[in-house]
């Protein structure tokens, strides 16, 4: 199988007055399809400035990076923006949403720009993605209505319903507690035992116990790329924790 993604050489630099940041100093790494990569660092590390050219919102100063077998750096704005859409599903640690709009009509949205889908179409794709991640009950609460793991699962169903190559996200447990997080980590965990190419950023080393691979970044340098051996289950762990009483 060709590699989903291929950084070779990546350098970005900024500006700022008359100083050179140098931000990423010669990335280079493959991910192949169906692998779960953390993306780990402190503040200055270099990861943010990863997840933003990863996600085709940033270009690199030099080096290449590969998406689905495309240069993203020689493709223009437009055509990156388009790619962005059909190869990426994003989850963000905010989740993003609509608020006055119902889970259903949230998780339909990236399909309004897919010339592919019908109305009708729309609607099935978007109620088969909220099932996936168990929310066939909820489709049509608003955010205001919904506890933030709900609104997370909504995200990720927005996320998934467009079918892209990778789900990019990022600090996506950051604003959920505990009990919240190990669901949202368990769901991510299925995605990829059914095959999803999984990549979470993230500042919280304890995530990485999850994921099949990753990747440690400080100074705008890969100072570690590692396999995980022996991968936690997310499920176990909330299995083992209190659980809640009213």
């Amino acid at each position: 199988m060709e590699d989903i993604i291929r950084i070779e050489n990546l350098c970005r630099n900024f500006v700022v007055g008359s100083e050179t940041v140098h931000a990423l100093r010669n990335v280079s790494f493959s991910i192949r399809p169906g692998e779960f990569v953390t993306i780990m660092g402190t503040s200055g590390s270099g990861k943010s400035t990863l997840l933003n050219i990863l996600g085709c919102l940033d270009t690199p100063t030099s080096g290449e990076y590969y998406l689905d077998g495309m240069s993203v750096r020689k493709m223009g704005a437009n055509d990156r923006a388009s790619y962005r859409n059909l190869k990426i599903g994003f989850i963000f640690q905010s989740y993003n949403l609509l608020a006055k709009t119902t889970a259903l009509e949230n998780v339909e949205l990236p399909l309004l720009y897919n010339p592919a889908y019908t109305r009708r179409m729309r609607r099935e794709k978007a109620l088969e993605a909220l099932k996936a991640v168990g929310l066939e009950h909820r489709i049509f609460h608003r955010s205001n209505q919904m506890s933030g793991g709900q609104q997370q699962r909504v995200a990720i169903a927005r996320a998934m319903v467009n079918d892209p190559v990778i789900l990019l996200a990022d600090e996506a447990t950051g604003n959920l507690d505990t009990r919240t997080s190990y669901e949202i980590l368990a769901l991510f965990q299925r995605l990829h035992a059914e095959g999803r190419t999984l990549i979470f950023v993230t500042h919280n080393p304890e995530i990485a116990e999850f994921s099949s691979r990753n990747i440690l970044l400080r100074d705008g340098h890969i100072i570690e790329d590692t396999r995980n051996s022996r991968i936690g289950s997310a499920q176990k762990v909330l299995d083992s924790l209190p659980k809640e009483t009213n």
